[in-house]
């Protein structure tokens, strides 16, 4: 039997992020939205004959997304709040957007819906919003549109879709709380899941993927119960020759595989790099239905480098122990690397050759479904085998000795920031005189067109270093103007000679590689370019000190020096395999380190470590936080500030994460203040707050920067008295939801002066 290769789903943007640019150019007009849809079906029809020219039988079709797949099966089963149906859009994408980016125009004024962090990675989802359980029902043709569109390409697909209980844990009710999974609403959901089945086996589907992530975390009373209400049902609907795919990521589900292997699935993919021990595990003690499949998600969708066929071939050899029917999988959506190494020669052959992106990774999916194939004496002689091989045998990099000394020379002191929170807070009010409810932003604003041309002429050297210097000081001069016209207490310098958060400090690392076209998708339209960890970590020079330093003389007012911290340097690269992310971390620590210090002696008072990633990577089950992640990543972050004088203020900030559950750890994390997302998630970090007697000084989010609509003065100083009804106001600022480097001018401003106006509004009532 020859095996099946499949692949859970494809990034959607473009090798040059051709979605991107379409979508954005219709956004401002520039293009028509008939433009757009045919560059997305220009995207779709070559992605699919790249996996089929790949050799890869099962090819997914609906992992297509003008902006999140989950917002997309929201809108599949119905449930879009009325107040976005009430904008009465004619075309069904404009909708889509108003929900995901909110709308403020002639057809009304309404926020986008929450956005939240995909499980453990830096993709961002759109919140589902169910209202009423009577309002769902199948709603668009979507995923049926885009089979057939396939399907008419001489493809036949593998429809993708979020499953029925994924999609119930991930949504909320219009209060912003946890939906209760009654009979109804598993009735309503099953029901149109079963009409999807039945749809896509009159259409002439073979397989249909329902993905269940949701199954690899911790299980609450009645978890199960609703799983399988919900798809008894939908198996029932089973007919003709479609078969249905239980696709699962991220994690293990040894506590409900159980269950999952009775039901009788077709196929149940099983992730074999993030959950590996216990679902092997699970599937030795339970056994494999005789009716199921097994996928074997061998292949890392989640990161850069090469598979190491050896490794994966004893995983598929396990299964094979206890069923034949195995097939060859990624272990999740490829949605999370980039498009392709293609176009990265400049890393040269010797480093390039370690790498694996979405296109590489079909390539090694069919390598090894044929060696599973393969005789013994086929393998040892395959020169496929022998030149993975070869990237794994010895070392690929050397150690620094000067880090491992310095790591080595570590000790708890190192940790420890003396003297306690409450006394350096006393010391950093009376240095500082800033008023009650001290407004700030969080560090970047507009990086305009201008700006982005300035630094690749740069690049290409069509601009000396010094024009590029003068044209950045010339920047901030501006916005140091504006932003003392528009009253903030505390400034930043606007960030614009960086390029992006994590890779601009790379770039001023040592230990780092960086690619040229490597973008994956964040949220939306938004891109980011993860650098490398390629060896030991140390800092090349010192990185924000010359124009924090600069910044700071232009103007009477506190200058807030910009960094990002270690956790969320590590998290947003693609880090090393062959050491541990505690080691790689204690290295940018270090690292990161060296440049606060610097910058409390060119005179900063007040320091921004930026953890906007802390809780990316906090693993599923809870309990592993600690163990796995927790006990290492808070002391690193203290690691970075401990050294610094009391009354210096040490800010950290965090953005589109649950922090409810972890807010203890944060507060331990010992920094001054903490700003953080909570305008699209209704403040109800606040509870979390209050109730565990939060020490850090907090500035909750305002607004939503995600979205270009502007706020009114009035729906902030709303904002501010939520805040103040579970905050004490001592320790209360006033700032936006994250930076502003991906909005506009003609937004940032205006939102800005309703921020300052509203804060010296409600700081005038609380002071009386």
């Amino acid at each position: 039997m020859t095996t099946l290769t499949s692949v859970s789903g494809f990034p959607r943007v473009g090798c040059n992020r051709e979605l991107k640019k379409i979508i954005e150019a219709y956004w401002k007009g520039a293009v028509s939205l008939d433009e757009v849809r045919a560059t997305a079906k220009e995207l779709r029809a070559k992605h699919w004959q790249l996996q089929k020219n790949a050799g890869i039988d099962l090819i997914p079709s609906n992992d297509f997304s003008y902006y999140d797949q989950v917002l997309d099966t929201a809108i599949l089963l119905g449930a879009v709040p009325e107040r976005y149906r009430n904008l009465n859009f004619e075309n069904a994408e404009d909708t889509l957007f108003a929900i995901g980016r909110g709308y403020q125009g002639e057809k009304g004024d309404v926020t986008a819906l929450p956005m939240k962090k995909w499980f453990t990675t830096n993709y961002h989802y759109i919140v589902p919003e169910i209202e009423d359980s009577s309002t769902l029902k199948l709603s668009g043709t979507k995923p049926f549109d885009e089979f057939e569109e396939a399907k008419n390409l001489g493809i036949l697909t593998k429809p993708v879709l979020i499953g029925p209980y994924t999609f119930l844990k991930l949504a909320r009710t219009p209060e912003a709380q946890e939906i209760e999974i009654t009979d109804e609403l598993v009735g309503a959901v099953a029901s149109i899941y079963a009409q999807i089945v039945e749809r896509f086996a009159q259409l002439g589907a073979q397989w249909v993927q329902f993905d269940e992530p949701y199954l690899v975390l911790d299980k609450e009373g009645g978890d199960i119960t609703a799983f399988e209400k919900l798809y008894e049902p939908i198996l029932t609907a089973r007919s003709g020759s479609v078969k249905l795919l239980l696709n699962t990521y991220f994690g293990n589900i040894g506590d409900a595989y159980e269950t999952v292997n009775s039901l009788g699935f077709d196929g149940v993919a099983l992730d074999l790099i993030e959950g590996r021990d216990a679902n092997l595990a699970a599937v030795e003690k339970f056994g494999v239905n005789e009716a199921t499949t097994l996928f074997a998600g061998a292949v890392n969708g989640r990161n850069i480098w090469r598979n190491n066929y050896a490794t994966s071939l004893g995983l598929i050899d396990a299964l094979r122990t206890r069923t034949p029917r195995v097939a060859v999988s990624t272990a999740s959506s490829l949605l999370h690397v980039p498009f392709s190494t293609a176009g990265e020669e400049a890393l040269g052959d010797d480093v390039l050759k370690h790498f694996a992106f979405a296109s590489e990774k079909l390539g090694e999916v069919r390598d090894l479904a044929d060696l599973a194939d393969s005789t013994e004496d086929a393998k040892k002689s395959s020169e496929a085998l022998q030149k993975n091989q070869a990237l794994f045998d010895g070392s690929r990099v050397s150690a620094d000795a000067a880090v491992q000394a310095r790591l080595e020379a570590l000790t708890a002191a190192d940790f420890t920031r003396q003297p306690a929170r409450a006394e350096r807070q006393a010391l950093q009010r009376e240095a500082l005189n800033l008023p009650l409810l001290p407004t700030t932003t969080i560090g970047s604003f507009p990086q305009t067109k201008e700006v982005r041309a300035e630094r690749a002429k740069l690049r290409r050297g069509d601009l000396s270093r010094e024009e590029y210097d003068a044209f950045i000081k010339r920047n901030i001069d501006e916005v140091i103007k504006q932003q003392e016209n528009i009253g903030l207490d505390v400034l930043v310098h606007g960030e614009f000679e960086r390029n992006d958060m994590v890779e601009y400090f790379g770039q001023n690392l040592n230990g780092f590689l960086f690619t040229k076209n490597a973008w994956v998708q964040s949220y939306g339209t938004r891109c980011v370019k993860p650098p490398i960890v390629w060896g030991d970590v140390s800092r090349a020079n010192p990185i924000t000190v010359e124009w924090s330093a600069y910044a700071q003389s232009r103007t009477d007012r506190v200058m807030k020096g910009m960094l990002t911290g270690p956790v969320t340097i590590l998290n947003w690269s693609w880090p090393r395999e062959d050491i541990t992310h505690e080691r790689q971390t204690q290295q940018l620590a270090l690292a990161i380190r060296d440049e606060v210090l610097d910058l409390e002696a060119a005179g900063i008072k007040v320091i921004q470590i930026d953890e906007a990633a802390l809780r990316e990577k906090l693993p599923l089950r809870r309990s592993d936080w600690h163990s796995e992640y927790l006990d290492w990543a808070i002391p690193a972050f203290r690691l970075v500030h401990s050294a610094v004088q009391p009354s210096t203020q040490i800010h950290t900030h965090m953005c589109y994460s649950e922090f409810n559950d972890i807010i203890r750890d944060i507060d331990a994390m010992d920094a001054d203040v903490i700003s953080f997302e909570a305008s699209r998630g209704d403040l109800v970090v606040l509870d979390a707050i209050e109730e565990a007697n939060f020490e850090t000084e907090a500035g909750p989010g305002v607004y939503d920067i995600h979205s270009p609509r502007i706020p009114s003065q009035a729906e902030i100083e709303e904002r501010i008295g939520e805040i103040l009804d579970k905050m004490d106001v001592s320790k209360v600022w006033i700032n936006p939801d994250c930076g502003l480097k991906t909005r506009g001018n003609t937004e940032t401003w205006p939102s800005l002066e309703n921020l300052v106006k509203a804060a010296q509004a409600v700081r005038s009532r609380v002071s009386k």
